[in-house]
């Protein structure tokens, strides 16, 4: 089919942008899927024949199916803490008005300023066994003991919350904005009680901006590797310490592919099926 000028404009306008999708993403993801049909043998390296025990060694090893399961709580965990945080705090945000708005926006985006590691290591001090929130409760005669805070699942939690709370508060926050204020005002005059005005007011309103900021949250905190590996260790790990290690430990490379191939397809199919959930809901309230 022939295109006129002004419609084959738009899609040569796409072509930069498709060219470097297709090498920075779809070429490494390509290499990574025929990688992990490679074998390993040790003393050997990597065999170039195809094989399908990378696959089965991750189905049905009771070691990576924990790994999967510690990243998927992380995940699911950190976004729903991000979402309790966020949410009131994108409700005040967006009932602030200038210049209090500006500085609370600047307050909530300032901790992106900071490095991830610098922020992570600082709550490796905070919850040491000699950290400031120990010292604090033993202090208050709350513990005689240290209370092990690291390397452990709420250890990386807190981490991750720190890090990934702007990115649910900016969408929430940028959803409510098309709520005008003056239908929560009529609803209040009508005799509509808090509890209604948030149930069938603000909440549809920021069901979107829920939506986008907990996709992007959690994504992000399932695939994190910083700070699981620095909060987690070597006691409580996720599937993104086990590829690095199986990259730049065992030099196992095939079977780290293979973790990494599954992360995608789990992340990927979880996302999916909550998009679809969420809309349908969004559909009915609309």
């Amino acid at each position: 089919m022939n295109l006129s000028r002004a419609q084959a404009w738009p899609l040569l306008m796409c072509l930069p942008a498709i060219a470097l999708f297709a090498v920075f993403f779809l070429l490494p993801l390509a290499l990574v899927m025929m990688l992990s049909a490679y074998s390993f043998k040790a003393g050997v390296g990597i065999v170039p024949d195809l094989s399908w025990a990378n696959y089965a060694a991750v189905i049905f090893d009771g070691y990576y199916q924990q790994l999967f399961f510690n990243t998927l709580f992380i995940g699911i965990t950190t976004a729903l803490v991000t979402l309790l945080l966020g949410m009131p705090e994108a409700y005040v945000l967006y009932r602030m008005r200038s210049p209090w708005r500006t500085i609370f926006l600047l307050i909530i985006l300032g901790p992106l300023l900071i490095s991830l590691v610098v922020r992570t290591l600082g709550w490796l001090i905070l919850l040491g066994n000699q950290g400031v929130l120990n010292s604090a409760l033993m202090a208050a005669g709350v513990t005689e003991d240290p209370i092990r805070f690291l390397y452990s699942a709420p250890a990386i939690v807190i981490g991750l919350t720190h890090v990934l709370l702007p990115f649910m508060v900016i969408p929430i926050w940028t959803s409510l904005q098309k709520q005008k204020s003056s239908v929560v005002h009529a609803a209040f005059s009508l005799g509509a009680s808090r509890r209604q005005v948030f149930f069938r007011i603000i909440l549809p309103t920021a069901l979107p901006g829920i939506l986008s900021g907990t996709m992007v949250v959690f994504s992000l905190a399932a695939s994190a590797f910083a700070t699981p590996a620095i909060l987690g260790g070597r006691r409580f790990k996720v599937v993104s310490t086990a590829v690095y290690d199986e990259f730049m430990s065992t030099l196992n490379w095939p079977l780290g592919a293979t973790i990494a191939l599954f992360l995608l397809i789990i992340s990927l199919g979880s996302l999916m099926l909550y998009n679809r959930l969420i809309e349908r809901r969004i559909q009915r309230w609309a």
